[in-house]
């Protein structure tokens, strides 16, 4: 029977570095795939007979496996062991991934990417957990720096990714792509990863899990089907909410009464925990938002395919990474991690603010690229602090709480972001056609002049009277369309950035001892 470690055994020479390329590949392909559908969702329809609302679900049912089963990570890899529960989850997300690729119907593939989200989410809540104990405390800001810019890079790379196997393969080679990655990662974690394991006290806590289940997975699927289904005119949605608020409130009143919670939520009375979190929510919101509108944008409305989009924020996620482990190590000298977040929440501000100005039908791979530069250089100083910052204090089992809530936060943050934003673009758009539109009038000489320009333009061409008038419209109405979307895009940006601003004041009220060193080696 192998034997079952309960410390942590510091990892050295090539075995340290199998170990960390495993878990960090497992994460980001997990990330990836939380975005590499949204590409291909047109595809899939067509294939499987299916409409676009029915094929949402496939983006949907991995998210709510993803938001279920993070929570519930730390608890299940202490009751199996690290090792059996990592490598459990590296085949779980390998099958499903080829499951997913050979369905035949939308159902089929709607039920593996739910079990490839429940696989997939394990593996991003536990890679961190695996760095921990395999880097020395005085590494650890090495291994931090590296999976922080695989959770930046991750859902920026999935739609790339995916627009170019949908492109020049198929659709299922968006699943595919995951199996020859998730064999070597099963052999290599089963091989090197230490079944670290702690003893599970008292009595399971079932009731948690299952008001955990409905609550979050409710609020999860509400967020992604809202705006689709018109929100609260919709009878599913409204169930939905009502589900959520039940679910929710059932879950928070049994964590706090039982003695063995599966998520401790008492530790949000903790002040720097709770301001921890709400930081970790405008952190998904800030990655999520921006990872929607940037690639909508460029290849929408500039014409950039799959490559393009994707090369240009490669430098800028490169350099979160850098970053990422250089604030590691200024934490561990003592500098305070409320300065870096401001420093990285105010950087992404800032790169949210210079696009809204900067996105326009004429903007060009510089206009974005700098800009992309300063949403990098942010997202490197807020990872790595916000979690110094939400853990300073806390020990042991608490840490690993703290952590796994970040973690939840971060997504469910993600997923507000998403609904916020869209629905939001969507009701500007209508807005913005509509203001427009009022000035598209006989009695205004400026739209007279430009459709009779069109008419000329087009008779030039060959085309009849009619023909001609009938194309001058629909080019005004193109115009007016594209205007309109741009403006709403951009609006998009700045709204994100305005919703950073609101919860960074929170971290003055954060309470870091002056000249603490806060341990940023549980940050998972």
């Amino acid at each position: 029977m192998e034997q079952v470690s309960t410390q942590p055994t510091y990892e050295t020479g090539v075995r340290k570095w199998l170990i960390t390329i495993t878990v960090i590949t497992c994460a980001i392909m997990e990330l990836i795939d939380t975005s590499i559908v949204n590409v291909a969702t047109r595809q899939i329809a067509g294939n499987l007979g299916a409409t676009i609302e029915e094929t949402a679900w496939v983006i949907t049912a991995y998210a709510i496996s993803n938001i279920i089963i993070i929570p519930l990570t730390g608890f299940l890899s202490n009751l199996i062991g690290r090792k059996v529960y990592f490598t459990a989850s590296v085949v779980l997300f390998t099958v499903a991934s080829l499951l997913c690729g050979a369905s035949t119907s939308i159902y089929m593939l709607v039920f593996w990417r739910f079990v490839q989200g429940i696989g997939g989410g394990a593996l991003l809540a536990t890679a961190q957990t695996v760095l921990v104990e395999t880097f020395p405390p005085e590494e650890i800001d090495k291994a931090n720096g590296i999976f922080g810019a695989g959770i930046v890079m991750g859902p920026t790379l999935g739609p790339v990714i995916g627009g170019y196997l949908t492109d020049n393969f198929s659709w299922g080679w968006i699943f595919y792509v995951n199996i020859p990655i998730g064999i070597i990662a099963t052999i290599l974690s089963w091989k090197y990863i230490k079944n670290t394991k702690e003893k599970v006290v008292g009595k399971i806590d079932y009731w948690g899990i299952l008001f955990l289940i409905v609550g979050i997975g409710s609020l999860q699927m509400l967020l992604e089907e809202g705006e689709r289904k018109d929100w609260f005119n919709s009878y599913f949605v409204v169930v939905c909410f009502w589900l959520a608020v039940v679910g929710i409130t059932a879950f928070i009143i049994r964590e706090l009464r039982a003695k063995n919670p599966v998520v401790d939520i008492r530790l949000l009375g903790n002040r720097n925990v709770w301001i921890g979190a709400l930081l970790n929510v405008a952190f998904g919101v800030a990655i999520y938002a921006s990872v929607f509108l940037y690639p909508v944008f460029v290849q929408g409305f500039l014409g950039w395919n799959a490559t393009r989009t994707g090369l240009l924020i490669l430098p800028s996620s490169f350099l979160t990474g850098m970053l990422m482990g250089l604030n590691a190590t200024l934490i561990q000298k003592g500098i305070s991690p409320k300065i870096l977040v401001v420093i990285g929440f105010s950087a992404v501000i800032g790169y949210e603010a210079v696009t809204y100005f900067l996105a326009t039908p004429q903007s060009g791979e510089w206009d974005w690229f700098w800009p992309q530069m300063i949403r990098g250089f942010g997202f490197g100083f807020i990872f790595v602090p916000v979690a110094g910052l939400m853990l300073s204090g806390l020990k042991g089992n608490d840490l690993a709480q703290a952590s796994g809530l970040s973690n939840m936060l971060r997504l469910l943050g993600g997923a507000i972001g998403l609904a916020l934003v869209n629905t939001f673009v969507t009701r500007r758009f209508a807005i913005h056609r509509n203001s427009l539109i009022e000035n598209i009038t006989l009695y205004n000489p400026a739209s007279n002049e430009r459709f009779f320009g069109l008419v000329q333009g087009f008779l030039a061409q060959g085309k009849s009277a009619e023909e001609a008038q009938k194309m001058a419209s629909a080019a005004i109405e193109g115009s007016v369309s594209l205007q309109s979307a741009v403006l709403s895009y951009a609006e998009g940006f700045l709204l994100i950035g305005v919703f950073c601003a609101m919860v960074l004041p929170l971290v003055f009220f954060a309470r870091i001892k002056k000249g603490e060193v806060v341990d940023v080696s549980g940050a998972h």
